[in-house]
């Protein structure tokens, strides 16, 4: 996790609708980042204890599941902050190859295919969600419901797609990206 050089309120940040729907964007990031680096202690201390446990020949009942649902909250959950700290993998080669005064417009296609395949995702990740509550679904061995885990991956999609959205507008009004 790193150091947030952001304003830490609102009263610091200027006072554009634009900048204030980023600025929530921002400070929702950063909750779920926290999240995330939680999620990854709490699966280390899992894999751990069922390492050591199985050295005594003992096994750690639901070990998978707790790994297996804490990957999905630590890969969901940092989703958006990493898109707000340009961390992902970018490939280069297509954009290098695209004349220099038309890469603005790939990036704009770039933000807003992300926003509307995160948008879809988000939607079909809650319509599951609300399909497994119905259901009653559980994991396999411990029995923890599973729809909190698919519900929060979709509003963190439904969060990158409203940061990709925001980032399409401020490359449309000319705005400097980061």
């Amino acid at each position: 996790m790193t150091i947030s050089t952001r304003p830490a309120c609102l009263h610091c940040a200027v006072h554009t609708p634009m900048k204030k729907i980023e600025f929530y964007i921002e400070r929702s990031a950063d909750a779920c980042n926290a999240v995330a680096a939680v999620a990854v202690v709490a699966m280390t201390f899992v894999i751990m204890c069922d390492v050591v446990m199985r050295f005594f020949r003992i096994a750690l009942p639901g070990a998978y599941d707790m790994v297996s649902l804490l990957g999905a909250v630590v890969a969901a959950f940092a989703l958006t902050s990493t898109s707000i700290q340009r961390g992902h993998i970018a490939v280069d080669f297509v954009h290098a190859k695209v004349p220099q005064r038309y890469r603005p417009l790939l990036d704009m296609f770039n933000e807003l295919a992300g926003s509307v395949f995160f948008a879809l995702l988000a939607w079909q990740c809650l319509a599951y969600a609300a399909a497994l509550k119905t259901a009653g679904e559980v994991s396999l061995t411990i029995k923890i419901p599973i729809h909190p885990f698919v519900t929060g991956i979709g509003l963190n999609c439904a969060l990158l797609s409203v940061y990709l959205l925001l980032q399409l507008a401020r490359a449309a009004r000319g705005g400097l990206r980061r």
